[in-house]
């Protein structure tokens, strides 16, 4: 009887170690955590002639950070394109959802140096909605920082890959409100 005491002992001994090990597990766990930016900007012009300026998967001339834009398969689910930026960087980007009439594009980058954006498992999301024969724009997006390791330098950070992207849209959006209403 005391063998099974004992052997019962030593089993809840060796579980309580072991629920306490994965109970504190979580605690020295670290890695990155799922970014998210959203702007938007009201522009005054109709949602249509928005639309097709922000709809068209491979023309984004209107951002000023883009030089050339490249690819396949017009603003269809699939369908690649290559922006090659004014610093010399290049963003290879693909379509995940197009909704013409909802107008809303999601689309993700698929090959992208962290130098040149510190982002990485980058997905995004156009609208372009009517508010009273103006327009809102949102533009939002969700990434990973560029280093997805413990202790990133600053430059591959949360806070870096966050700024980035808010720069991105803030300024995307202003050239895109400029370009529609001819100022």
């Amino acid at each position: 009887m005391s063998f099974v005491i004992a052997r019962r002992a030593a089993v809840v001994a060796a579980l309580s170690l072991v629920s306490a090990g994965l109970a504190t597990a979580p605690v020295f766990a670290h890695g990155p955590s799922r970014q998210k930016v959203a702007e938007k900007i009201e522009i005054n012009a109709p949602a249509d002639k928005v639309w097709e300026v922000v709809g068209n998967f491979q023309d984004m001339s209107w951002h000023p950070a883009v030089a050339k834009t490249e690819g396949t398969g017009g603003s269809d689910k699939g369908a690649k394109r290559k922006l090659t930026l004014k610093n010399g960087g290049t963003i290879e980007e693909s379509v995940d959802a197009y909704d013409a009439a909802g107008k809303t594009i999601k689309y993700k980058i698929d090959n992208v140096d962290v130098k040149v954006l510190p982002v990485n498992n980058y997905t995004s999301t156009i609208t372009v909605k009517d508010v009273g024969g103006k327009s809102e724009v949102e533009w939002k997006g969700a990434f990973y920082r560029g280093f997805m390791n413990n202790d990133p330098p600053p430059e591959l950070s949360d806070e870096a890959a966050v700024k980035a992207v808010a720069d991105i849209y803030k300024t995307g959006l202003a050239a895109l409100k400029a370009k529609l209403e001819g100022k």
